[in-house]
């Protein structure tokens, strides 16, 4: 019998046991705890990491804590230093302990909080702790652009899922070459969960809620925060804003998501109604019916946001970003480019990079 059989007989033995006892016969077990263990969780604040990140992902543990009269989650904070962490909206959290305490408490899953300029916080004491973390089969979950550590540290090998925050996800993938991140709210791989982070964190923490402890007592997290529902890890971050409350244009979604998957080598509007299984004049209705444009004009756009990521987050070449962007000369592209943002993307670079220096 394993422990959560056992959780569950003896559940079925105590009928009155207490309200959190009753949760704790449900599920399917979560960052290695045991149905007696409370849960704890080390939360590593990297520098500009998101305050919305580490609420979305807290609160809901804290209010399972309150609906069940329990101390089912705890968690202590943690900095690279002993000092306060600011966030990227300049709030200071103050952390109990530094990263060497952190080392210490193994047997807690370890929840990294990243944000602004994740790409130059790396370092080989950071590097060498996430390491050893993940040879001791520490539960690891990556928030908001945290994932990028976790590649640098070469925890994301080949064959594992992952995803990341929108704004990184192509610097991602075109930096770290054998890596491919998807679309999705977030991914767990074994015991890696990496998420995109802000209102995804929460919804990463109402499944932890339901794995480990049921459905009812994910309800009733929802309820009390006001909230109608989480989403499913599987969700795409990058839903069209005019789409994501329509619930009516899933094949419009297909066409979208294999737009975005095919930026290098952009696929003909045939081949793309093709394997959406749907006309190209279906296609063209759709975009005109829901976004209200062509998806010629959809495609280009898609591609160019793409151009925007890489020229803003990464040090890549404009031709190499043309070229990943499906842009045969730097001449089209910077055309394309300047029609679109109404700005070269040479100039564009040297802005970012003089607001880098100055931060």
């Amino acid at each position: 019998m394993n422990v959560l059989d056992d959780c569950e007989a003896r559940a079925d033995q105590a009928p009155h046991a207490p309200v959190a006892a009753r949760f704790r016969s449900r599920g399917t077990g979560e960052v290695g705890a045991t149905c007696k263990d409370t849960i704890r969780l080390r939360l590593l604040l990297l520098p500009g990491f998101s305050h919305l990140s580490l609420s979305s992902f807290v609160d809901p543990l804290r209010c399972a804590n309150a609906v069940t009269h329990d101390r089912l989650f705890e968690w202590q904070t943690f900095g690279l230093g002993g000092s306060p962490v600011a966030s990227s909206s300049g709030i200071a959290v103050e952390v109990g302990a530094n990263l060497d305490s952190c080392e210490d408490e193994q047997k807690s899953a370890l929840v990294l909080f990243g944000g602004d300029h994740i790409e130059g916080q790396s370092s080989r004491r950071l590097i060498a702790f996430l390491r050893r973390q993940a040879r001791s089969n520490v539960a690891i979950y990556a928030i908001g652009t945290a994932a990028w550590l976790l590649a640098e540290a070469g925890i994301l090998r080949d064959g594992v899922r992952r995803t990341i925050h929108w704004t990184k996800l192509a610097a991602l993938s075109e930096t770290f070459q054998d890596e491919t991140a998807e679309d999705a709210l977030f991914v767990r791989d074994g015991n890696i969960t990496t998420c995109a982070g802000e209102f995804a964190a929460f919804d990463l923490a109402a499944e932890i809620v339901e794995n480990r402890f049921g459905s009812d007592l994910a309800h009733r997290i929802c309820e009390r925060l006001i909230a109608d529902r989480w989403r499913s890890g599987e969700s795409c971050q990058s839903i069209p804003l005019g789409l994501r409350f329509t619930g009516a244009a899933v094949k419009l979604l297909q066409v979208v998501n294999l737009m975005e998957k095919n930026t290098e080598d952009p696929l003909p509007l045939d081949e793309i109604a093709c394997r959406a299984s749907l006309s190209r004049r279906q296609v063209e209705r759709l975009f005109e019916k829901h976004l209200n444009t062509t998806p010629r004009r959809y495609y280009m756009s898609i591609r160019l946001e793409k151009a925007k990521q890489l020229l803003e987050t990464t040090n890549m070449p404009i031709l190499d970003i043309a070229v990943a962007c499906g842009y045969l000369s730097s001449s089209h592209f910077t055309k394309s480019f300047k029609d679109h943002f109404r700005t070269l993307p040479s100039r564009l670079r040297a802005t970012m990079m003089g607001r880098s220096t100055t931060t």
